[in-house]
This record gives C-alpha cells, structure tokens and sequence, in this order.
C-alpha cells in the first residue's frame, strides 16, 4: 500500500470517527439533563427537589435560556385544553384566552384546545401568529352536576380522539385561572403536577387527602407527599389519559360502595402511587383572595377563590 493509498484511508477514517462523534453529541443533546437547566441552590428558602428527586419549579431555579434553545431547537406545539362550560362568547373564556395567548408558552407553536357545551362561533381573538384555537364539545353524559367528571372524561374522549396525535405536551386547565406571568418550556414534563398553594405551607399531616380505607382515593393516615391542585395538571397525552382514566376508574368503585370523593383527593391518589416527574410551585396557581408569603416571588397564574377542597 503506498503512503498516498495510506494517507487517504487515515483520512477517511478519521473523517467516519468525526461524523460518529458528532451523531454522538447530536443524539446526546436529545435528551436535556436536569443539571443543564435546573439550579435549585438559588431558592435555600423552599423546597426545590422532591425525595424521589423530581424538580420543583420556583422563579429562580431555572435557566430560561438554556430550556429555551433546546426546545426551540424541537420545533414542538404544546396543548393547552381549557375546561369553558357554557358558550364560546362568554367573557370569561374570552379573557381567559387573551391572558393565555399573551403568557402561555410565548415563542411557541399552542394549540387552545376549548372544551364547551356548543360548537357555536369562536371569539374573535386577535391570538399571536403561533396559536391556533380549536373547539371541542364536552360530554353530555348524566353526571348529576359533577362537573370534574364532564370535564374528565371529556378530555379523555378528546386525547384518544384528536389530541394525542397532535401535541407532544398537554396542560388541562379550567377557565376561571388567569394568566399574568410568563409560564414557558420550564413547565414541560412526562407528568407534571401543581403544588396546592394553601397545603404548601402546611403540615402533611393535616392533608385532606381521602381518609376512608373503603375509598379508591384512601390514603392512610402517616404517609403521601404534597397536596396537589386540580386546577392544573399536565405531561404527555398518555400519561393524562393515564390520570383520566384512573380517576374514572375510581368514581366508579366508589359509587358501587356507595362513596364519593373530591375530584382533588382522587388526583392526589394517582399522584401518591404514580409520582410526577416535575412539580410546579404555588406561583403558578395562587388563590388571589389571600396575600402571597415571601416566597411566591411571582403570581404566574391567578385563581378565583374555591373552597371544594
């Protein structure tokens, strides 16, 4: 082999192991690493980092820049399905969808998918040029009032129908929140879960989870982790249908043993045996009838009073 033929292959060769390191790297930026975008010493004052080690997001505890040139770099569309019963005109989805598109994933492809009683006409909306509203009839099933249940299996009707083929992330929501912050890429997980501001400061032991041993939502007294909001939920459609579908599951073993637990206490259940990959702080739900404690640093998402707990 003469040392042209040599030299050719030396450098084919090196150019093949190149190539393979760079595939490498691209294949390994995949993936973005917790330790890439989460800074959870920023924020000594509160709890940042779960025992089963899932984040918990706080203003702070992130790196926006980081999270968002991964993400931007995946080109996704979020999902953002808005529990509104009633009709399309009502001023409160309206505002509901003002707030949203101007806080809710900015920068990014959303789809708001609106959840209500008739498929009359859609508000005119001047919505940015990545947002895009798609309406949704909810269940006429006899719920008795129940309107967790409506909402819930609905929004499974609709996952299995529609959604899960179009969005690779999910949040539920009910339109009585408002957005007023920034609720970006950070918030994005396989499961993600909000911390109920009110329980947030208070001890486990006075949780209101389901104490009954007969309920499908029962958790003993002694054990489970935080007490979670249903006010909003998210992840990837299938780990949301997982949630619908074992909420549905639970209704109904209760009835049969003549039961009836709270929407929350049956969310709280799935989220004890099922942990979230990422928790959300109680700035990005806070009841604006009590005045936030020093460490809610930002109220990103408002809620209207409810005491269903």
């Amino acid at each position: 082999m003469n040392s042209r033929r040599r030299a050719l292959l030396l450098a084919a060769l090196v150019l093949a192991l190149l190539l393979a390191q760079r595939c490498l790297r691209s294949h390994h930026r995949e993936e973005l690493r917790l330790s890439d975008w989460f800074e959870p010493w920023k924020r000594p004052d509160v709890v940042t980092t779960t025992d089963w080690l899932a984040p918990v997001v706080w203003e702070g505890t992130f790196n926006r820049p980081v999270l968002e040139k991964f993400y931007r770099g995946r080109n996704l569309t979020v999902g953002l399905a808005v529990f509104a019963p009633g009709r399309f005109e009502d001023q409160p989805l309206q505002l509901f969808l003002r707030l949203a598109d101007a806080h809710f994933m900015a920068g990014h492809r959303v789809i708001f998918y609106v959840m209500s009683d008739g498929l009359g006409q859609l508000p005119e909306l001047q919505l940015g040029p990545l947002r895009s509203v798609c309406a949704l009839e909810l269940s006429q099933g006899h719920w008795g009032g129940d309107q967790h249940l409506r909402r819930m299996q609905s929004l499974g009707a609709h996952i299995v129908g529609r959604i899960a083929r179009e969005v690779p992330f999910l949040f539920s929501v009910t339109a009585d929140q408002q957005f007023r912050a920034h609720v970006g890429v950070e918030a994005l997980g396989a499961l993600v879960a909000q911390l109920h501001g009110w329980w947030y400061f208070r001890r486990t032991r006075n949780f209101p989870y389901e104490r009954r041993p007969r309920a499908a939502a029962y958790i003993p007294f002694g054990q489970g982790d935080f007490y979670y909001d249903g006010a909003l939920v998210g992840g990837t459609p299938q780990r949301l249908l997982d949630l619908v579908e074992a909420y549905l599951k639970g209704v109904v073993q209760d009835r049969g043993r003549g039961l009836n637990s709270t929407y929350e206490r049956h969310l709280n259940k799935h989220f004890f045996l099922h942990k979230p990959t990422k928790l959300l702080s109680p700035e990005y739900g806070w009841d604006t009838t009590f005045n936030p404690p020093p460490q809610v640093h930002y109220v990103k998402v408002a809620q209207h009073p409810r005491r269903d707990w």
